[in-house]
């Protein structure tokens, strides 16, 4: 691809077509069938019931979005059985009328103590199982009370092991899903790529990116630009920049299409790059390659990240976290959260599996001068990685 021909955030935009409607949702049997293996494991390890709050997790399970409110409102999956749907009363009728996955509903009136209901809810329960496993998302306030009730009549232990054990391994329609927002939001990127002018501002930027990602139909769930030496730090800076020849500049953006996530990162010059910019830009994009070629079936989420990490330390950078060099972990799952597992990162000895999906992004930061992160999503086949949307030839070609 030559150097982009530049033209306006309003021209790049009139070119967008939502195309997220035509997508594919996922289906009733899929949910249920999520359901039944999230059951499966937790007669394994002789869980009564899991609590789901108004999670990712429980419209994972059951196709019901809500959300985060003071009130408890939530869902309880037995071991056996179908789910239990918890909500304030008032709420009931718009509650049946979003559910997706059939189940009682059990409710409580402003008076009452919702946690005395579920505590007894779950004690009641005519199935197997000696604890009850909280959904890691689940609000202190709603967890205390909840374990306060339940008392010594069952144990309590958290369901993240579970719910990640379903949840990391991507069926082909999450996958699909996953691509088409990727897809999309490569589209969004481009756009910026071709539309960025001198003395833009970050704020025009992300607004902009904003605008074409609704335009696209998707969710906008973030969008940040930098520019110049606020490449350096991985989640930015708190003000406005503006835009200058010989910058770099890093795009990190994300969007929804039926509740899965993309999340892209570029980095390049505006304008003819340095010899360093240059020679820093090489070195991220071979750590980056490192960590995809290390990604086998069978090999632990560790060695990606050990793989990206000696490409950097081995030129000088580091070692460990300490910058100039990687500050963060190489990468996280992505799905329906943003950030999920497997996470890339020293320690995690999880073994990779068909299905899994994550980023690759072993940002090169240097402290007062400028940063670069490449982050793309693979996801794991029974042959080695693929990723979503294909890496940047070179500095001067981000996309191809």
């Amino acid at each position: 691809m030559s150097a982009p021909a530049y033209k306006s955030f309003d021209q790049s935009l009139g070119e967008f077509t939502n195309t997220a409607s035509a997508i594919p949702s996922i289906s009733h049997q899929e949910l249920a069938a999520r359901i039944t293996k999230l059951q499966g494991l937790m007669r394994e390890v002789d869980v009564k019931a899991v609590y789901l709050d108004t999670s990712t997790s429980l419209a994972y399970f059951t196709g019901l979005s809500l959300g985060a409110s003071e009130r408890m409102h939530g869902g309880i999956i037995p071991s056996e059985g179908e789910p239990i749907y918890v909500t304030p009363a008032f709420e009931e009728p718009k509650t049946r009328s979003l559910i997706v996955i059939p189940g009682k509903i059990a409710t409580w009136e402003e008076h009452e103590d919702p946690a005395v209901l579920v505590a007894n809810l779950v004690c009641g329960l005519s199935v197997d199982g000696e604890s009850l496993a909280f959904d890691p998302a689940t609000p202190f306030a709603f967890f205390d009370p909840i374990t306060a009730n339940i008392g010594g009549r069952l144990k309590v232990v958290g369901a993240q092991r579970l719910i990640a054990q379903c949840r990391q391994i991507k069926s082909a329609t999450e996958i699909a899903i996953v691509q088409a927002a990727m897809t999309a939001s490569l589209q969004v990127h481009k756009a910026v790529w071709v539309g960025l002018y001198e003395g833009v501002s970050t704020k025009e930027v992300n607004s902009f990116i904003a605008a074409a990602h609704a335009k696209l139909g998707m969710r906008h769930m973030f969008a940040a630009a930098q520019f110049g030496e606020a490449t350096a730090y991985p989640h930015g800076v708190p003000y406005d920049q503006i835009l200058r020849r010989g910058d770099m500049v890093l795009i990190d953006l994300g969007a929804q299409i039926h509740g899965y996530c993309s999340d892209i990162t570029r980095t390049y010059v505006f304008g003819s790059a340095t010899e360093r910019q240059r020679e820093v830009w090489n070195l991220e994009r071979k750590a980056q390659q490192a960590a995809f070629n290390a990604a086998q079936i069978g090999i632990a989420c560790e060695e990606v990240d050990f793989a990206a990490r000696k490409v950097l330390t081995a030129a000088g950078y580091g070692p460990d976290y300490v910058v100039p060099g990687l500050p963060h972990r190489t990468g996280h799952g992505l799905g329906m959260d943003l950030h999920e597992a497997p996470y890339i990162v020293r320690g995690n000895k999880t073994l990779l599996e068909p299905g899994m999906v994550f980023s690759v992004e072993p940002m090169l930061a240097i402290y007062g001068e400028c940063g670069v992160r490449l982050e793309d999503i693979i996801y794991m086949t029974a042959d080695g990685p693929v990723f979503f949307t294909p890496p940047p030839v070179s500095l001067e070609q981000p996309f191809n």
